[in-house]
């Protein structure tokens, strides 16, 4: 694998992004995207937060970044092939038949990092936290990371029980399997459209890379999801600390509602909440009083008792015995 050097990210300001190319995959030639402010990595001695997104989305949040600067930690995120500024023209924007193709560009990310940090952190959010979850189980008793932070981690599949037993087993066994292309389901629009700054929302992002009505979800996409929820459940072994933080409700994820960005309104929290100690030995749970899906896009003051839930829960994770936004 190589790195392209980096270049000025689409964020702007100090913000770089440097490009990782791939082992060519079944939809040919891919890559991945690091992206840091360009005085990252300047001090060792301050702990890195490595950030993997969700389902249709990407890193935008540079907010987060200043927060955790402001606490003594330097953010890296990672856009995964084919989301965000790794989509490439004849690629499936969004999809994999095989959450574990990821851990390639995590490897490599991880190890561009911790060439730079003594100390690496690693936060995924939706998605992402079922992604990073596997890999952190897969690659335990390596001293890659010091700790796994999950903000609103994908853990089971949200639904009615007919959808998740009868329906989730067929396109696990038969149409994941034989028709993997096949689209099953589109994301709704009403989440986006609350966060949006277009559409009466906090954010401005880019909505090609993240369009309020989503990507196609196919079949075999949702097989590789429900494969790794079903390791979730019969329980992995994350050997590093593990912090859990979602919602402390859920609301409808079927239509327009005033609690779109004070509860979680795309997974159910309960799910979280009974699966989180089966990741490892040494899982702390938390909620966060009208956060949001996303919990670093909740409105205040849910967002700032999001961060500051993460950044003392790592003070005391990585013994950094200062206390909160002091370099030690």
């Amino acid at each position: 694998m190589t790195v392209d050097d980096a270049i000025p990210d689409v964020l702007g300001g100090d913000w770089v992004q440097r490009t990782l190319h791939l082992r060519p995959d079944a939809q040919g030639d891919a890559v991945a995207t690091l992206v840091h402010r360009r005085d990252a990595g300047a001090d060792r001695a301050r702990p890195a937060v490595l950030y993997v997104h969700g389902f249709v989305d990407y890193f935008f949040q540079t907010h987060v970044a200043e927060a955790l600067a402001d606490r003594g930690y330097d953010l890296y995120a990672l856009d995964l092939r084919d989301y965000g500024r790794s989509i490439r023209p004849g690629r499936e924007p969004n999809h994999t038949t095989e959450l574990a193709i990821y851990a390639e560009e995590l490897d490599a990310a991880v190890r561009l990092v911790r060439a730079e940090h003594d100390q690496v952190v690693l936060l995924g959010h939706s998605t992402g936290g079922l992604v990073a979850s596997l890999w952190a189980h897969h690659r335990r008793a390596r001293g890659l990371v010091d700790a796994v932070v999950l903000n609103s981690p994908w853990l089971d599949v949200r639904g009615t029980w007919l959808e998740r037993t009868v329906l989730s087993w067929l396109l696990l066994h038969v149409v994941g399997r034989v028709a993997p292309r096949l689209v099953v389901a589109h994301v709704g629009a009403d989440y986006g459209e609350a966060l949006h700054a277009g559409t009466g929302g906090e954010w401005a992002y880019d909505l090609a890379w993240k369009p309020h009505e989503g990507f196609p979800v196919r079949a075999g996409f949702v097989r590789a999801i429900r494969r790794g929820q079903v390791a979730v459940a019969r329980g992995l072994d994350v050997d590093v600390p593990v912090l859990v933080l979602a919602s402390d409700a859920s609301g409808p994820d079927d239509r327009w509602h005033d609690g779109l960005l004070t509860t979680d309104s795309v997974l159910d929290v309960a799910d979280m909440r009974r699966l989180a100690p089966r990741l490892g030995p040494d899982v702390t749970y938390e909620e966060v009083a009208g956060g949001a899906h996303d919990l670093a896009l909740s409105p205040l003051p849910a967002r700032t008792r999001y961060l500051d839930a993460v950044t003392a829960w790592l003070d005391v994770t990585l013994g950094r015995s200062g206390g909160p936004g002091s370099d030690r």
